[in-house]
């Protein structure tokens, strides 16, 4: 069960905040579950104090595309450990995809989530709804009931939804709702029983390919239709240059596209498959080096609004399998903010600032939660880093159930070190704070 959250005075941060402008070394008083006071120096208060010196402070991170597995699936995962995980991650909210057993495509599941989230996850959990009954793309879900039930998006993420006509009618309804639709963009017929990217790597290995047009063209319709319609469209874990340069071009006239791409995307190509088999399986695949270069320049002029993980563990006997036939996917929340502070910000590619906005600002924005900040009075969410703290990732350790990560073994600069969600603290990093901490946490109330 959660404790409450009480009054905890966090000296000397860096405080990076791109919503409110804030940069700059500040003192922070939490009392409950608010920011109470955001100043330069707070003099004495009366509250537990741990010195932040050194690390920076910024809004709550947030995923917006993460597989809880539960209901139904939970040797995989489950709303606790994942939250666990997000945690560990520095995400203080994350939105869980509906591909679940059963899926998420009623009110009734929407809530039976939202109450064990209540009850087990540490972060702020937000539903996603089916956009179709049972994922099967063959009639709607009642979209209605699932707005009014809280889902914040549509998706039948794992599978496209390949009726045009089915689509439509979806984003008429969602755009009737308010309600944002993502798209999982791969022509089934396209891909096949493709487990990579198709090119020369493929043939070689003698693997099945996917191309990159199965992306394209799903891409390419989905926004003729938010065009139709007048909906709001997220295209998630965009992959190729050609998606990209189709959602500037729907924007240039007028859509309403919004994007995000994973960090695995950005860090790896489609050489990792030759090395790690299953655990660089993914949909979408691995693409290619021109591929990685034009989303990095995405993200550096804006084109891609987010950073998302799509978190999803699988049990290590399914990834054993190999390429053919292991399930798609890897786990991401505990790896995701480190790899681009490593990758992006210390490699110049992104400044921070614009990293946060890419993990905080910009995906609330785009499930219509209010703008996180660092200011009084806004909730106590946020995520404390050590820019320069030197790590090996170790997928044995992991929070999550799930342990396959390809990136297990790297070493990387730069970590989430403290998580606090409503004014709680729900992870610190093991063996890295001092014994302040734990006075802190023993007087102020430790989140879990």
């Amino acid at each position: 069960m959660r404790r409450a959250a009480m009054k905890i005075l966090l000296r000397g941060a860096r405080v990076v905040d791109p919503a409110g402008g804030l940069t700059g070394e500040r003192d922070l008083l939490v009392e409950g579950d608010r920011i109470a006071a955001v100043e330069r120096d707070l003099g004495y208060v009366h509250a537990p104090a741990l010195d932040l010196a050194g690390r920076v402070v910024v809004p709550g991170l947030i995923d917006l595309h993460v597989h809880l597995r539960d209901p139904g699936l939970t040797e995989k995962e489950d709303i606790a450990s994942g939250g666990r995980s997000a945690a560990a991650g520095g995400f203080t909210s994350i939105v869980c995809m509906p591909n679940t057993d059963p899926p998420i495509d009623s009110a009734e599941v929407v809530q039976y989530v939202r109450e064990r989230a209540a009850e087990e996850a540490p972060v702020n959990v937000y539903v996603a709804g089916a956009i179709t009954r049972g994922l099967k793309g063959r009639e709607l879900s009642d979209l209605e009931s699932l707005a009014a039930a809280g889902v914040v998006l549509f998706t039948d993420d794992g599978e496209a939804v390949m009726k045009a006509d089915l689509m439509l009618k979806a984003m008429y309804r969602a755009k009737e709702l308010d309600v944002p639709v993502a798209p999982h963009c791969e022509d089934a017929d396209l891909a096949g029983d493709g487990v990579m990217n198709d090119g020369p790597l493929a043939r070689r290995l003698g693997l099945p390919g996917i191309p990159a047009v199965a992306e394209e063209v799903m891409v390419a319709r989905d926004l003729v239709l938010a065009k139709a319609t007048g909906a709001r469209v997220h295209i998630t874990h965009l992959s190729t240059a050609g998606s990209l340069e189709l959602v500037r071009a729907a924007r240039s006239q007028g859509v309403r596209v919004t994007c995000d791409v994973t960090p695995h995307h950005l860090v790896l190509t489609e050489e990792a498959v030759a090395e790690l088999a299953a655990n660089a399986k993914m949909y979408p695949p691995l693409r290619t080096e021109a591929d990685v270069a034009a989303l990095r320049a995405g993200l550096r002029d804006g084109s891609i609004d987010a950073i998302a993980t799509d978190h999803a563990p699988h049990t290590p006997a399914e990834k054993a399998r190999g390429c053919l036939e292991a399930p798609k996917g890897i786990v991401g929340l505990e790896t995701a903010l480190a790899l681009c502070l490593d990758r992006l910000v210390h490699a110049g590619v992104l400044s921070l600032a614009e990293l946060v906005r890419k993990m905080s600002v910009n995906p609330a924005r785009i499930i219509g939660l209010p703008c996180p900040g660092i200011v009084p009075g806004a909730p106590a969410d946020f995520t404390v880093i050590d820019l320069n703290h030197r790590w090996r990732v170790d997928a044995s350790r992991f929070a999550s159930k799930g342990r396959n990560s390809p990136f297990h073994g790297w070493e990387l600069r730069g970590k989430p070190v403290l998580t606090m969600v409503g004014g709680r603290i729900v992870y610190h990093e093991p063996n890295y704070w001092p014994e302040a901490l734990s006075t802190v946490t023993r007087t102020a109330g430790e989140g879990w």
